[in-house]
This record gives C-alpha cells, sequence and structure tokens, in this order.
C-alpha cells in the first residue's frame, strides 16, 4: 500500500513538472546555453547517456538516486535503482543508443535542491541504423553536497521517426 507522504509527493512533483512544461511550450524560456546551470545538466545528461551508450553500469548507476522514480509511457513505473540498472541490463543494453537532439534541451532551476531538464531525445539501434524513434523527457536532477542525481525521470510521447 503506498503511504499517503509518497502519493502526495507524487502528484505535486507530477503538477510541478507538467507546469514547468506548460510554461516552457509557452514562454520558452529556461536557463541559456552559456549559464552555469544549463552547462552543469548539460554536462550530467551527457556523462548519464554516455554511460548508458557505452554499458557503463557502474557509473549510469551512481548518476541516480537510489529511490529513482521513472515513468515510462510504455513501460510505467519503476522505482529504485536496483530496478533501473535491471531493466538496462537486461532491455536496453546493445540494442539501443540514446542521443540528445541538437537545441530541445531547456534547463530550470529548482531553489535548495537542484535542477528540471526538459528535451528531446533520439533513439536508434545499432543493428539497424534505419531504425529510429524519438521521446520527450523530463529528470529532476538533486545537488547533494556537490553530488548531482536523477531523482525523478519521465520518459513519454515515444515514437517512431520516418
Amino acid at each position: 500500500m503506498r503511504s499517503p507522504l509518497r502519493t502526495n509527493f507524487a502528484a505535486v512533483a507530477a503538477f510541478a513538472v507538467f507546469s514547468a512544461l506548460a510554461r516552457a511550450q509557452s514562454s520558452g524560456v529556461g536557463r541559456p546555453p552559456n549559464h552555469e546551470l544549463f552547462k552543469t545538466v548539460a554536462g550530467l545528461d551527457a556523462a548519464l547517456f554516455g554511460a548508458y551508450n557505452h554499458r557503463q553500469l557502474d557509473k549510469l548507476g551512481s548518476l541516480v538516486d537510489e529511490n529513482l522514480e521513472f515513468y515510462h509511457d510504455q513501460a510505467g513505473l519503476s522505482v529504485g535503482r536496483a530496478v533501473f540498472l535491471e531493466a538496462i541490463r537486461s532491455n536496453a543494453c546493445r540494442k539501443v543508443h540514446r542521443g540528445l537532439v541538437e537545441g530541445s534541451l531547456e534547463v530550470y532551476p529548482l531553489r535548495g535542491f537542484g535542477a528540471v531538464e526538459i528535451g528531446v531525445h533520439r533513439f536508434t539501434h545499432p543493428d539497424d541504423p534505419g531504425a529510429c524513434g524519438h521521446a520527450r523527457f523530463v529528470a529532476v536532477w538533486r545537488q547533494e553536497g556537490g553530488v548531482w542525481q536523477v531523482t525523478r525521470a519521465i520518459s513519454f510521447d515515444h515514437r517512431a521517426l520516418g
């Protein structure tokens, strides 16, 4: 049974994320690419998916919170670093390569916590370069003691390209 606190947090977090998405779509605001927070989050995104693309699961694990909540429009909700890494190990390794769509990255500060990252990522299959898809994503990054980790992630609107 889910605790009321966890359910309330999930509802508040979802509202905050979707509010940020709505503002982003209507205003196009976010930290500019030359802003320090934008550079930091862009570097974290590159590190996270560099580890994903190169099957560096230890490094990938270090960039996500132990209690990661990952919402995926096709796979549903998964909770926990171990569950996330096992899904990557058994389903995605050597099957999918992820790249950030250039110009799609938006970064917003979360005062006293970290940042929200919004963007579009493209997926390709190494054995079939013509097979390609994309999806939108939101990642909530927490900075604690100089360490950044993803605490919540949403990947949605998956579509085949072509």
